[in-house]
C-alpha cells in the first residue's frame, strides 16, 4: 500500500510519468513542480533530488511508555516518554515512526500532543485488524517498555504564516494531527477562526469530546462538530447526524478565503475534497495526512 509519506522534488533524471499509484497523494502544484513519491519512483541512473527539510531534522529516541488510556474499544492513547535532558521539536501536524520490538516492524503515527512539550509525544492508534503494530499496541505495550521513535517528518503541519478560517475534518485516528494544531493554536489564544468537524458512526467512537468542548467554550472563535453516521436510538443522540461530507457541506459557506486540514482515511479526504471545493476552496489551501 502506498501512504504518501516519502515526498521528494524530482529535478533531474528518474523514470518519466507520475504513477497512478501517486497521483492521489499529490497536488496539482506538486505535480507541476516534480514532486514524487520515492517509495514509486525507479532508479535507472544518476538523479538530481531535492528532500525536504525536516528529513534532515530527523533523529531516533529511545523512548519509554509512560502512560497508556483506552479512548474508545479500539483507539488507545500512548505516551512516550524521551530521555532525561533530550527534546523533540515538530511542527503541530506531523508524525514520527515506532519500532515494534522483536519484529522491527516500523509504522508512522501523528503526534497528538502540544510540540510545545517537547519531552514526550502522545500518539492516538486505533486497533487494525491484524495489524502487527497496533496489535502489539493494543494487545503487548505496557508501560515501562522501551519503544524507538524516529521523527518528526511529514508535510502536513499547521500554516503558520496564514490568517485565514480554517476548517478541519478527521475521523477516527485523525483527530491526533488535528489535537496537535489546537493545543498549539489555544496556546497562542486561539487567532483565527476555526470550525472543527469530527465523523464517527456512534457515540462509542466518540473521545475527547469534553476537551474540544471546553475549548469553544473558551474561545468563540472555535466550533467543534462532532456529527454522527449510525446513532442508535438508545444513545439519544442531540448533535449532527449524517456523513461526514454531508455535514461539512450544510454548515459551511463560501470557502474561498479559507483553508481547510483534512485527517483519515484516503475515501474520507477524497469525498470531503470534493465538498470543499463546491464551496470555492482553492486547491492550494487544503492540506491533508491520508490514513492507510
Amino acid at each position: 500500500a502506498t501512504c504518501g509519506m516519502c515526498k521528494f522534488r524530482l529535478i533531474e533524471g528518474g523514470d518519466g510519468e507520475i504513477k497512478p499509484t501517486e497521483d492521489p497523494f499529490l497536488s496539482q502544484e506538486e505535480r507541476d513542480s516534480g514532486v514524487r513519491l520515492s517509495c514509486q519512483v525507479k532508479v535507472r541512473g544518476d538523479m538530481k533530488i531535492e528532500i525536504p527539510e525536516e528529513l534532515l531534522n530527523a533523529k531516533e529516541y529511545e523512548t519509554t511508555v509512560d502512560y497508556i488510556e483506552d479512548l474508545t474499544y479500539d483507539i488507545k492513547l500512548v505516551r512516550f516518554k524521551l530521555k532525561e535532558g533530550e527534546q523533540i521539536d515538530f511542527k503541530p501536524g506531523q508524525y514520527a515512526q515506532i519500532r515494534v520490538p522483536g519484529i522491527e516492524v516500523i509504522r508512522a503515527y501523528s503526534m497528538a500532543s502540544n510540540p510545545k512539550d517537547k519531552d514526550h509525544l502522545e500518539m492516538i492508534i486505533r486497533m487494525v485488524p491484524n495489524g502487527q503494530a497496533t496489535t502489539f499496541v493494543h494487545k503487548a505495550l505496557e508501560m515501562g517498555d522501551k519503544i524507538i521513535v524516529t521523527g518528526p517528518f511529514g508535510h502536513f503541519y499547521l500554516q503558520e504564516d496564514s490568517d485565514r478560517e480554517m476548517i478541519c475534518i478527521a475521523g477516527g485516528s485523525g483527530k491526533a494531527p488535528i489535537r496537535s494544531i489546537l493545543h498549539y493554536l489555544r496556546d497562542q489564544g486561539m487567532p483565527r477562526k476555526v470550525k472543527y468537524f469530527f465523523g464517527a458512526r456512534t457515540t462509542k467512537d466518540l473521545f475527547y469530546t469534553e476537551e474540544f468542548v471546553k475549548l469553544s467554550e473558551e474561545f468563540p472563535n472555535f466550533q467543534y462538530i462532532p456529527a454522527l453516521s449510525d446513532p442508535k436510538p438508545e444513545e439519544n443522540w442531540t448533535g449532527e447526524v449524517g456523513l461526514i461530507t454531508d455535514v461539512v457541506d450544510r454548515m459551511t459557506g463560501d470557502l474561498k478565503e479559507a483553508e481547510a486540514y483534512l485527517c483519515g482515511s484516503p475515501g474520507m479526504i477524497n469525498a470531503c475534497i470534493k465538498v470543499l471545493k463546491k464551496h470555492d476552496i482553492q486547491d492550494e489551501h487544503v492540506f491533508f495526512d491520508k490514513f492507510s
